[in-house]
């Protein structure tokens, strides 16, 4: 809901819980008001006409209090915009009003008349989480001089004062991503960001912030997420008056972002931003509906089971072989069979093939179809991993077309895991990757493309283009032109987004692909972390989390139970990733009666409401997830101390009038002593885990009197 002041110049929006408010004073400086618990208009009109604070010397009023501060004029702090053309650097923006017919949509409009600059500024909101975004369009006449655009922002979102503040980020590298990690903040700037050209596993596009020492359940947390897979930057910064300002969007740094010729126009990409009193839970369960509700394609639809062929074959594989892989999968129940890396051109090692995207002839003589349709048969969906953005050098397209990897002329061509980065950026490419991507979903039944991106940019030149910094952004938006005409042509074809593990997540990618690879990292109890820090932003219905083999190959050599490995693979988008070949008759049926279990619960799951119960710091874990009447506890023990009795687990967003009836202890529980005194989960030992299945019953009596009978 939007709503307007009487004398047009104050915007009040609202959702279920909470407002917005911004206010154009009679400078046509726009000022933030309020972002917090839900307002009335009069209200908001009364904070508009608080009194200006006093000048200081060496300070501006308007710093900590604008709403989008531009370079120019009397303000110090960061930019959200920095343009300059003609000779001319800075803004100097005067109000032109809210553009017309925008529905749920507020578009507040300026222009400046030395640049030619019109600036709309846009905010929507979505149940309590604004979207914000920015839009720049050049209306100089054709012979006015370009402006260049060093950096665009998509919003600045201001907090209110308060004495303290935390600050919650999600930091990692490969294999370790999405680690919380929780400072005071201090005063002057703190900035995490990519310079990689993607999201990154360092950090993910997500700050949180909070002042009064909020918990998992109780107190006042405002939180943003950026949606963007290229560089970005996201500033969190502490004036020295306490005020406190988070800005960001795409780019790194203020290099210069794009050059706009007369007519043109550059629209950044959403900067949502959510405030919530109920905590980091209630924070992470609005993020996670926004996205269901928003973000996600066909959010409401669970995802299957699938056995991915990586960890059992590496680059060594033949159709012959995936078959046998495939016969076995089905046989545990799995409903998605997905052959990994080396499926084409001369892809014998990470060395050579990539860019020729046909089946090698050697090892699928037929083409891919043939396999696919045996998959087909034994009842499950075929899918297949792609890399496109990258090239080797020892491959066909390279040799046909040096030029179209990013470099810069009379240097050396940096290759991490001997391979280059393909220039999205460049309509020919974009078009060949679209002829042979579009040519082999064709030729094959193909339900199911894994997408990577196994390689940062380093040398991101291209030569003879007028304005080469460019790339940077317009590489991403290839990638999403690819993604969405992809998904256009072939709409019964399900993407997943991988970087070596969780190197692109974000909302930006979630918006076209239907779950994420969340780390290569496979290790379960490593995983309980990993996982614990993504469900911060990121729901259960996009978090892909394999079972592979014990000992652990890829990383650290630990062993584990199927139990562990199952129990921590289901809080997520249930995967299957080991040799299955060698497994036992007697792992395989218990593989089996998981699969069968994870079916049970996985609505629950994939599109319930989630609830860290114990964080994962050594001792024992739980979350739970509840969909109605529905509800499923996961809990893990790393460790047992001292053989000391683990403690029962306070369960939460349950009625404490009703009853649950548990089907592991066979027994009726009532709501309020699953609240308040927990559940038993009998859990001992090291990496011992459970599953409980819990569902509301109205009728307590009978409830009782039902498990008597049984």
């Amino acid at each position: 809901m939007i709503e307007i002041g009487a004398d047009g110049r104050t915007w009040l929006l609202s959702g279920p819980t909470s407002s917005y408010a911004l206010r154009l004073t009679d400078r046509d400086e726009l000022l933030h008001l309020h972002w917090g618990p839900r307002l009335a208009l009069a209200d908001a009109e009364a904070l508009a006409a608080a009194p200006t604070p006093p000048e200081r010397p060496f300070e501006s009023w308007l710093d900590g209090r604008e709403e989008y501060p531009v370079e120019g004029g009397p303000r110090f702090v960061r930019p959200a915009l920095s343009v300059r053309g003609g000779g001319v650097r800075g803004t100097e923006w005067r109000f032109l009003g809210p553009a017309d017919d925008t529905g749920d949509e507020l578009r507040l409009r300026f222009t400046d008349a030395v640049h030619g600059l019109l600036i709309t500024l846009a905010y929507r909101m979505r149940g309590d989480v604004v979207e914000r975004y920015a839009v720049l369009t050049h209306q100089g006449p054709p012979t006015a001089p370009h402006v260049e655009v060093l950096r665009a922002d998509s919003a600045t979102w201001t907090l209110p004062p308060r004495e303290h503040w935390r600050l919650s980020q999600l930091h990692g590298r490969w294999a370790a991503e999405s680690r919380l990690a929780r400072s005071d903040l201090t005063y002057g700037e703190q900035v995490i960001g990519s310079r990689r050209g993607h999201t990154g596993h360092q950090h993910l596009p997500w700050v949180a912030l909070d002042a009064d020492g909020a918990t998992e359940e109780h107190g006042e947390v405002h939180s943003c997420a950026l949606a963007w897979s290229g560089s970005w930057r996201i500033a969190v910064h502490r004036l020295p008056d306490g005020a406190v300002q988070i800005t960001g969007g795409s780019g790194h740094d203020d290099s210069g972002q794009r050059l706009l010729a007369p007519g043109a126009s550059l629209t950044t990409p959403v900067f949502a931003g959510l405030w919530t009193d109920g905590g980091f839970g209630a924070a992470s369960r609005a993020w996670h509906a926004y996205q269901r509700a928003h973000v996600i394609p066909d959010a409401d639809e669970v995802r299957p089971v699938l056995y991915n062929s990586w960890e059992a074959t590496g680059f060594d594989i033949s159709e012959e072989q995936q078959r046998a892989l495939a016969e076995r999968a089905a046989g545990l129940g799995v409903e998605l069979f997905v052959v990994d890396d080396a499926w084409f051109g001369r892809r014998v090692s990470d060395r050579a093939g990539l860019g020729d995207w046909t089946p090698n002839p050697e090892r699928f003589p037929g083409g891919l179809k043939p396999l696919a349709d045996d998959v087909h048969a034994l009842g499950m969906r075929f899918g297949i991993w792609v890399e496109p953005e990258m090239v080797n050098a020892d491959s066909d397209l390279y040799r046909a077309h040096p030029d179209w990897v990013q470099h810069h002329p009379g240097r050396t061509r940096t290759e991490f895991r001997n391979q280059l980065v393909l220039n999205l950026a460049r309509e020919d490419v974009r078009a060949h990757l679209w002829d042979q991507l579009d040519a082999l979903l064709s030729s094959a039944p193909v339900d199911y493309v894994k997408w990577d991106f196994n390689r940062c940019f380093t040398d991101a030149g291209w030569p003879g283009e007028p304005y080469p910094q460019r790339l940077w952004d317009a590489h991403v938006h290839g990638f999403y032109d690819l993604l969405d005409r992809l998904r256009t042509a072939h709409p019964t074809v399900a993407i997943e987004s991988c970087s070596g593990g969780g190197g692109r997540i974000d909302l930006g990618v979630l918006a076209r692909t239907d779950q994420v690879w969340t780390s290569d990292n496979t290790d379960p109890l490593d995983r309980l972390a990993i996982q614990h820090g993504f469900s911060q932003i990121h729901p259960a219905r996009v978090m892909a989390a394999w079972v592979t083999d014990s000992p652990n190959t890829q990383l650290n050599g630990r062993v584990s139970s199927l139990r562990f490995r199952f129990v921590s693979a289901m809080a997520g988008v249930l995967g299957v990733g080991g040799d299955l070949t060698r497994w036992s008759a007697a792992e395989l049926a218990e593989a089996r009666d998981w699969v069968e279990l994870y079916k049970e619960i996985r609505p629950v799951v994939q599109l319930g409401d989630l609830y860290r119960l114990r964080d994962p710091d050594g001792g024992l874990c739980a979350v739970q997830y509840v969909l109605g009447d529905e509800v499923v506890v996961l809990a893990w023990l790393p460790a047992q101390a001292y053989g000391q009795e683990t403690p029962p687990v306070r369960l939460r967003g349950l009625d404490p009038a009703a009853a649950y009836a548990c089907r592991e202890t066979a027994a009726v529980h009532r709501g309020a002593v699953l609240l308040h005194h927990g559940l038993r989960t009998g859990l001992r030992g090291d990496l011992d885990a459970a599953v409980f299945r819990l569902r509301r019953i109205a009728d307590v009596a009978g409830a009782y009197s039902g498990l008597a009978q049984s």
